[in-house]
């Protein structure tokens, strides 16, 4: 282990929070359920497009992203290994 500070393991306030915390947090929000859902609402009604992505997002989900992981090598630059045999006696 080297002599530097927090090296691995448990690191205070790292993980979950307690679940006391969440509640209070909830509690906390409540009272504005009624606001945020009035505001997303009203920016559906004028067509904002982060308040129709976010409805779509919550009440069909994300959908799947889709990532291209096939290459051109030439265009990348990477160079070539070969790798050979050789008579090591």
């Amino acid at each position: 282990m080297d002599k530097r500070i927090n090296n691995g393991g448990a690191r205070s306030g790292a993980g979950r929070k307690p679940k006391a915390e969440e509640q209070q947090l909830i509690e906390n929000l409540t009272p504005m359920n009624e606001k945020a859902l009035k505001s997303l609402e009203d920016g559906i009604d004028k067509k904002e497009q982060w308040a129709v992505k976010l409805f779509f997002e919550y009440f069909y989900g994300k959908p799947q992203q889709r990532v291209d992981v096939t290459s051109n090598e030439e265009s990348l630059n990477i160079p070539l290994i070969t790798f050979i045999e050789t008579d090591t006696e």
